[in-house]
């Protein structure tokens, strides 16, 4: 009789997983505000040690970009028709533990919106033309000729504001496991509720990814005039050419020579 040698299973291969936490979950922005540094920590959790990479994607809340393009007519430079973009972050910045060209292919980068060049800035799909108090503005298409050129003017100009960023090397692993990332919040970072996704790549996919949240607001009297503003606006535009009328009947008087 002989006995079939059978050798014993493979140990299940579990998958790896990620976890993070921001250092502080609410910005506070008063009249001295000059930004702020977001600290967010984190550790992958892998039993077989594989190679891993780590990209955090900080989006802000969605705003609507209205650009002109300059053209010289009869010798003069004026601004073009206006177009507007629906659902550009106001706030987008892309860190990683190196570039993100490295890290995964073009197609799951674009599926992922990782990267500036990857982020999704729509626009309708039909083109649309809207008259809102008195200016015409012209919605372009997303499948137009034009839209690349448009986009990328976007882009531009959320870069020099400081509001787009690409940071290929803002990830950095401290220890065996152990992961941290600093976002620059810039002074000029829209008030709102801001998505942090912080996903983990192996092999050129993602394999693990966590979600949290970070709230920007105006606090004290910055908050008061906020919301004056955008709660009771005629109210507010009236009070504010008051007070400019006042402002410039007091300074006239007080220069005023005999």
């Amino acid at each position: 009789m002989i006995a079939a040698a059978v050798s014993p299973a493979a140990p299940p291969t579990h998958p790896a997983a990620i976890s993070a936490a921001l250092t502080e979950t609410r910005v506070r922005v008063n009249s001295d505000f000059r930004g702020d540094q977001i600290v967010l920590y984190g550790a992958v959790f892998d039993p077989v040690s594989r190679p891993s990479d780590v990209v955090v994607i900080v989006r802000g809340p969605d705003q609507p970009v209205r650009i002109a393009r300059k053209s010289r007519v009869a010798g003069l430079w004026v601004n073009s028709r206006p177009v507007v973009f629906q659902g550009a972050p106001g706030f987008y910045i892309a860190a990683s533990t190196r570039p993100l060209d490295d890290i995964a292919r073009f197609g799951v980068l674009r599926r992922l919106g990782a990267g500036v060049d990857h982020l999704a800035i729509n626009a309708p799909a039909e083109q649309r033309t809207e008259t809102r108090y008195g200016v015409r503005d012209v919605v372009v298409s997303r499948l137009g000729a034009d839209y690349l050129d448009w986009r990328r003017a976007v882009v531009r100009l959320k870069e020099a504001q400081h509001l787009y960023a690409v940071d290929e090397h803002g990830v950095r692993f401290v220890d065996k496991g152990l992961f941290r990332a600093e976002i620059a919040l810039p002074a000029e970072a829209p008030i709102g509720r801001y998505d942090v996704r912080i996903l983990l790549f192996q092999n050129g996919q993602p394999v693990s990814e966590k979600d949290r949240t970070l709230t920007v607001e105006k606090v004290g009297a910055a908050r008061s005039l906020y919301l004056w503003a955008h709660e009771r606006p005629w109210s507010y535009g009236l009070a504010a050419m008051v007070f400019a009328l006042a402002a410039g009947w007091a300074a006239s008087s007080a220069f005023r020579r005999d």
